[in-house]
This record gives C-alpha cells, structure tokens and sequence, in this order.
C-alpha cells in the first residue's frame, strides 16, 4: 500500500487551526506540533471517494442508512472484539457536544462530574460551562508512569458525583487502561450510580503489546451504565467531517440522548460524513496499521533524540494515542518562559500544560503525527535553544 507519510502537505490557507492558526501570530515559519490533528494524507481511496462524492454537484439532506451501521458494528467487532446491536449507536456531529448534551440533559445544574487530571480542555470546558461542579481526581505520576488514585476517586463520588467523564486511552498522558483498571472504575460507578461516560477517541493508536479495553464490553451490568463516545475523526484524520458515533446500550439512557439531539437541532449527518465513514472501516484496515508503524518510528525516533538532546526534560512514555506528555519542569517550571523559548525563539508551537489544569504548568504536549523531517526540524530548533539556554 502507498501511503507516502514522509511527504509534506502544506496545509497553509485551508483554515486549518493548527497551522493557519498560529501562523496568523508568529508567522509560517513556525512548526506546529500542537493539535491533535494529523499533517498526514488519509488514504487514497477515502480521498478518491470525497472527489467522487464532491463531483457528485447535490449536496442535500443526508440520512443514515444499513451500510453505515453495518460498518460501525464490523469495526468494533473485528478491532475490538466487541458485538455491539445496531440500535445502541446514534450518530452525533462530535464527541465533545454529545459530552456537552450528555451534561445538559442527564444532570441539573451544580451536580458533580469527576475527571482525571490532567484532562483534555474541551471535555472539562464543557463541564464548567455547562455550569455543572467540576471535580477533578488527579492522576498519581509513579516511576514515570500515571495511575488512577482510586481512593481519591471512590472518596469524590462518595460525595455525590452524577457522571464519570473517561479519557480512554487517556489525552494527554497516553495512558492505555488495563482490563482491571476498568473493571475497578466500573464497579465504583455502580456502586455510587455514577453514569460513565467514556471517550475513546483515541483507541486505534495503542502502543507495543497493549490492548484498549472498551469499558462496556466488561459485562451487561456495567454497558447498562456506560456511554462510549467513538469517532474514525482521529484513525483517519477526518475531524472536520464530523461524525461520531455514541454508543448507548442502555435503552432509557439512548432513548433520552436521541431526544436531546431533536432539542438541539441536530439532525442528518454532512454530506461527506457517512461514505467518508463507511470507507474508512470497511477498506482501510491496512493503511492505519502502516500508520500506526509509522508514528510507532516517530515514537522511538523522539525517545532517542530526547536522551541524547534534553536532559532536563522527563518523557512520559505514551502507551496509546499519538501525543507525548512531557515533564519540563527541571528546565523551568515557569509556562510564559516556556513559550518564550520553544514558541517565540524556537519557532515551534506545542500543546503547554496550563490548558490541562492549571496544576500542570511546566509541562508541554507534543503530537507526533506528522512527517519525520517536519518532527526532526521541530525538535532540532527547541535543541538549539536548549543548548543555548544551558551555556
């Protein structure tokens, strides 16, 4: 298969948010490695089915027909081993408005939801501007790994927390939680009939010999109490096709999201959303393990050049997800110099720890989805300053 990752595609003047974004401020000569988007070309025969589809001329109203349903339940059960029935998925343009619709419609105002720290800023904006009570369990770093405090955890839904918001695989640490790890949440959560809702977004880039576990598949029990929140937008770089698709086994639970979706207006999936879907699951299973190998080589690739460049900086190795989590701290704990030097002097842009809680300045995100010379060039210039720094 012809997958040509190491080719550059100059994403400049495509309103792209990560490029155009920061180029508006600091100029095209910065490299974005910030969000958590890919600068790779998804596969010729998803791009070849857009042309066609684009060709096409009508671009009407859209609705959700057997193949795309076929699809999602042939995915997660060839990939996840999970047989899920066709009624439990409901489309939604997003996962984040599906959270924020979940929020609105499950809960009053002021009731708590519990996330682990850091946590990926959408899903806990949500919470607060929702105005539900924000209640954070931080995740404990040991021998440079991060673990649940289930103690902590058990203790703040002991205090009356509605929903448990997952990060699985977990952004940004890229922690990939084991089967007994979810089995512990779980039973917390019916414990405290807590409602879990679980963003697995990012389940189809895993690490080494590790395996995502989808929280619902542990037993009826526990899928009676889960909503999993999945999406092919990260797999294969269509976020802004928006498509997700909700899983909710729980009739009563899916009966109430549906009609959230009515309130809200939503209805009728874009125009390029379903095929861009449908092809993407059904043909593609190739391209995404060669780019799984890939990002798997930009992964080694950093670990190396960190080891060899930044001994001041403390990598977090990821298990899942294409981001790399990294403790910058002992270079300066202080954010603004941060941004000074790697941003402004370097002329990288990355993801800075402040927007994952304020408890994380000094820590930087890194997304390693993109071409190798591009990560190279980018990782060379925040080198260069390093040294310069360290004189």
């Amino acid at each position: 298969m012809n997958t040509n990752f190491d080719k550059v595609v100059d994403r400049f003047h495509t309103n792209s948010a990560k490029w155009d974004g920061i180029s508006n401020d600091y100029g095209r000569d910065v490299i974005a490695l910030s969000v958590a988007d890919m600068d790779l070309r998804a596969p010729q025969v998803l791009v070849d089915k857009m042309v066609e589809m684009a060709r096409h001329g009508i671009y009407g109203y859209t609705e959700l027909f057997p193949p795309y349903y076929d699809a999602v339940e042939g995915w997660f059960q060839r990939r996840y081993d999970w047989n899920i029935n066709r009624e439990w998925i409901v489309f939604c343009p997003r996962i984040v408005q599906a959270v924020s619709l979940i929020l609105q419609n499950f809960i009053q105002e002021g009731d708590k939801v519990l996330v682990h720290t850091p946590s990926y800023a959408p899903i806990t904006n949500a919470v607060t501007v929702n105005r539900r009570t924000l209640v954070e369990s931080p995740l404990v770093l040991k021998n440079g790994r991060y673990e649940i405090d289930f103690e902590d955890t058990e203790a703040k839904m002991r205090g009356g927390v509605k929903i448990l918001l997952l990060c699985s695989p977990h952004n940004p640490t890229g922690r990939v939680w084991t089967k007994e790890e979810l089995w512990r949440l779980g039973e917390l959560c019916l414990k405290y009939n807590v409602l879990l809702v679980s963003d697995d977004i990012h389940a189809d880039f895993i690490h080494g010999d590790r395996q995502h576990t989808i929280v619902a598949s542990l037993s009826d029990q526990l899928a009676q109490q889960s909503i999993i929140c999945t999406s092919p937008g990260k797999a294969f770089n269509l976020a802004s096709l928006e498509i997700a698709n909700i899983i909710i086994p729980n009739e009563t639970y899916r009966a109430r999201f549906k009609e959230s979706l009515i309130q809200a207006g939503i209805h009728n999936p874009t125009f390029f959303a379903v095929p861009a879907l449908e092809i993407a699951y059904t043909c593609c299973d190739d391209w995404l393990n060669s780019l799984k190998s890939y990002i798997d080589d930009n992964l080694s690739f950093t670990k190396e050049f960190f080891k060899g460049n930044f001994p001041k900086i403390k990598l977090i190795e990821p298990e899942g997800t294409y981001l790399v989590w990294m403790d910058c701290r002992d270079w300066s704990p202080n954010e603004n110099v941060l941004k000074h030097w790697i941003l402004e002097e370097a002329k990288v842009n990355v993801s800075f720890g402040s927007s994952f809680g304020k408890k994380y300045e000094g820590f930087i995100r890194l997304n390693l989805a993109t071409p190798r010379t591009l990560l190279h060039e980018g990782l060379n210039r925040i080198a260069q300053v390093y040294k310069k720094i360290a004189q």
